[in-house]
C-alpha cells in the first residue's frame, strides 16, 4: 500500500469522525495528523487533505450535487468522507491523474463503505469527472 493511499485512508477515517462528532475541523485533523505522523504515511499529504477539505467543503458540496441521487446530508457519512477527499483531488491536485482519483475512491469505499458503495462512488466520480467545468480546470492547470 502506497503512502498517499495510507493518507487518504487516514484522511477518510479523519473526515468520517469530524461528520459523526460535530468537533471543530480543526481539532480532529490536529489529533489524526498527530497520531498519523508516527506511521509510514506521507503525513504532509494527509495534511494538505485535510486542510484543504475543512475549507473548501462548501465549494466540493455544491460540485458534487448536481451528480448525487439525494441531498448530501443522506448519504452514508463513510461515502460522503470518501465523496469529500476525492471531490477535493479533483478540483484542487491537478497533478493527481483523475483516474487515480476515481479509483482510490472506489478502493477506500470497498475498504470502510458498504457492500456496493463502491459502486456509487465510482457512478458519481465518474459523472463528475466527464463535466466540461471540472476537465477544464484540470487542463488550465
Amino acid at each position: 500500500m502506497s503512502n498517499r493511499h495510507k493518507a487518504r485512508s487516514a484522511a477518510v477515517q479523519a473526515l468520517y469522525q469530524w461528520d459523526m462528532m460535530g468537533c471543530p475541523f480543526d481539532e480532529i485533523s490536529t489529533e489524526f495528523i498527530e497520531e498519523k505522523q508516527r506511521k509510514s504515511l506521507d503525513s504532509d499529504y494527509l495534511n494538505s487533505l485535510l486542510v484543504g477539505v475543512g475549507a473548501n467543503c462548501d465549494v466540493i458540496e455544491k460540485t458534487v450535487a448536481p451528480f448525487l441521487d439525494r441531498d448530501i446530508t443522506k448519504v452514508d457519512p463513510i461515502e460522503r468522507s470518501i465523496l469529500r477527499l476525492s471531490v477535493y483531488e479533483m478540483l484542487f491536485h491537478h497533478s493527481v491523474p483523475i483516474k487515480v482519483i476515481i479509483n482510490e475512491g472506489v478502493e477506500l469505499a470497498k475498504t470502510f463503505g458498504a457492500d456496493h458503495g463502491y459502486k456509487f462512488i465510482n457512478g458519481t466520480l465518474d459523472k463528475l469527472a466527464s463535466e466540461t467545468s471540472v476537465k477544464s480546470l484540470r487542463e488550465d492547470s
